[in-house]
């Protein structure tokens, strides 16, 4: 796994939030204090990323790192200029934390499943170099990011200090993720890995079926794309005014679209597509029952993984269609 990700080293741990959090507390004490914990660091994160929204503030909960956010850009990435702008210059002054790392996301979850360019990548490696900073990657898609390309993760992981990957989400394992640095990084991330409560004993069954998992996954997660995009050119087959998709945004795995008629909450489209009536399978000798997700701002949610085949997604158009046809004929009449 060290050379698939270009690491010196590699960690199993049972979750990505697990992996990000490591990350976050063992960069904050390499840059810092030659090893040693600081707490009050600061670390520079998109406002959308998976980090800032959905790990419960980790960072700052156990880790007493403090976050200072960025406004992410609709492509998954923010302006350099805001990032230079933000890096903390007044440190040793006690007044202020001191700036220590960088945290990226790619393919990044809010956003559809996009893409981070590695220009990019190059970019925010000589501002880290240029101010010593360090820089984690929250890659819990990354071999997604690495197919969608066309090239090797490693390519994408050069220009970062650490990674994290998930083995679990398309990738296909029961369980686990997977944390990338140096050696030395690593060897403080099994202590910390301990601390937390990962030291599993069984790790090599869980490690073992992670392993299975990846053995054809750039394959597998090749077709997720094709599917994905499948289902996306299909909804716009139908042309409904209730539904609208940005199929620039489709790059990976990842569907959102917009139900744009706010009679109609995400939570309650989702809801229906899960329903399976007489109506929906008259037309049909296949009972179909889809989960999406609900998002904000009147979005739904669409994930494709290695159990999704095309003809599964060809019958995901279908219900969708039959789902906006209904709510058009209820609007109609009511």
């Amino acid at each position: 796994m060290a050379e698939l990700l270009g690491t010196e080293d590699t960690l199993f741990v049972p979750s990505g939030t697990m992996g990000n959090l490591i990350s976050g507390i063992e960069l904050s004490e390499i840059h810092v204090m030659c090893h040693c914990s600081e707490r009050g660091a600061e670390l520079l994160v998109g406002d959308e990323s998976h980090i800032h929204l959905y790990e419960q503030g980790g960072t700052s909960q156990l880790a007493g790192v403090h976050p200072r956010t960025l406004m992410t850009l609709p492509d998954g990435t923010f302006d350099l200029n805001e990032l230079e702008y933000k890096i903390c210059h007044n440190y040793p002054d006690p007044h202020y934390p001191r700036t220590c790392l960088i945290c990226l996301e790619s393919t990044h979850n809010m956003k559809g499943g996009c893409v981070l360019p590695l220009s990019f990548f190059k970019e925010i490696r000589t501002i880290a170099d240029k101010y010593k900073l360090a820089v984690h990657l929250d890659g819990a898609r990354l071999l997604n990011a690495a197919v969608s390309l066309n090239i090797q993760p490693s390519e994408i992981v050069q220009y970062c200090d650490s990674v994290m990957m998930c083995f679990s989400k398309a990738v296909g394992a029961p369980v686990g993720s997977i944390i990338g640095g140096s050696k030395d990084f690593i060897q403080k991330a099994v202590r910390m890995r301990k601390a937390l409560g990962g030291g599993m004993r069984q790790v090599g069954v869980l490690a073992a079926a992670a392993l299975e998992a990846m053995s054809d996954a750039m394959e597998r997660l090749k077709a997720d794309h094709l599917n994905a995009r499948r289902f996306a050119e299909g909804i716009l087959t139908f042309s409904s005014p209730l539904l609208s998709i940005d199929l620039t945004t489709v790059q990976t795995n990842i569907v959102k679209f917009k139900v744009e008629d706010t009679r109609i909450s995400p939570e309650e489209f989702c809801k229906s597509l899960q329903t399976v009536t007489e109506a929906d399978t008259s037309s049909r000798s296949e009972r179909v029952a889809v989960l999406m997700s609900p998002y904000p701002s009147g979005r739904v949610r669409a994930v494709w993984h290695h159990q999704v085949s095309a003809h599964d997604t060809d019958l995901t158009v279908q219900k969708v269609k039959y789902v906006t046809e209904k709510y058009k004929t209820q609007l109609l009449t009511s």
